[in-house]
């Protein structure tokens, strides 16, 4: 199974920092953020990686990061979104990196000061379709949030909602089988001009083949100045840094 990172958009939430550099790369503690949903990957048991870039300074990852061998890696392999189309757009890129096989695919600024290793583990066993992560926030309506039936079943998924639904935020690791890639190609374009993650789950939900579970370890996203900071201080808080081998 692959790992999919992607390190695209504009950062227009943290301007001025990201009128020079990809938001990607700024610090969250010692290290660019990039780092962490990396290590996450590697620490998952994932070893085939893609790196998935656009926007600001592309380049400045290959320089960054190589070929992935602090992490233990063989290869790191990279690819490049030319326009922010959305999660979904830049999911298609890799399509040819991950032969129209199963993947884990991560959002670039997700911070997390456990393993998600149980839930990947997880999906492998799972027979057919998607599994995704949640985590209770206090700011839903930032992100795809999860309406819940009165036994606890998702029964949608809807973006940036103005009232949500639930307290529950899919945070940015989606699991997803060779489903995914029969599905992009049918998906429209958003209110927001984006082809939608969102969108991609709902298909799943429809076919009754949605997994989830609620995320025991800390996270926050990284795509704010405020949710940045918030990212430097967990980590700080908890002292996790990814365990690679760094040149001194």
């Amino acid at each position: 199974m692959k790992g999919v990172i992607i390190v695209g958009g504009l950062g227009t939430r943290l301007r001025p920092m990201t009128r020079v550099t990809n938001k990607h790369l700024l610090p969250v503690g010692r290290f660019p953020m990039v780092y962490y949903p990396l290590h996450s990957l590697v620490d998952a048991g994932i070893r085939d990686i893609m790196i998935v870039t656009g926007g600001n300074k592309p380049g400045d990852f290959l320089e960054l990061l190589h070929d992935g061998s602090e992490f233990g890696l063989e290869h790191l392999y990279y690819a490049y979104q030319a326009a922010p189309r959305g999660i979904a757009d830049a999911l298609r890129i890799a399509e040819h990196f991950v032969d129209r096989d199963r993947c884990v695919l991560i959002l670039g600024d997700n911070i997390l000061n456990g393993s998600i290793r149980p839930y990947v583990d997880q999906f492998r066993e799972q027979e057919q379709g998607m599994r995704i992560l949640l985590k209770e926030v206090p700011d839903p309506e930032r992100f795809g949030v999860p309406q819940f039936d009165e036994a606890g079943h998702i029964q949608q998924i809807i973006e940036k909602p103005q009232r949500p639904p639930s307290p529950y935020a899919v945070i940015g690791v989606y699991m997803m089988d060779e489903q995914v890639w029969d599905i992009l190609p049918t998906l429209p374009l958003s209110e927001r001009n984006q082809y939608e993650i969102t969108d991609v789950q709902n298909v799943y939900l429809s076919r009754g083949q949605l997994r989830h579970d609620v995320l025991e370890c800390d996270w926050s996203d990284a795509g704010t100045p405020e949710t940045l900071w918030r990212s430097a201080d967990l980590i700080r808080k908890t002292g996790f840094i990814p365990p690679i081998s760094l040149d001194e």
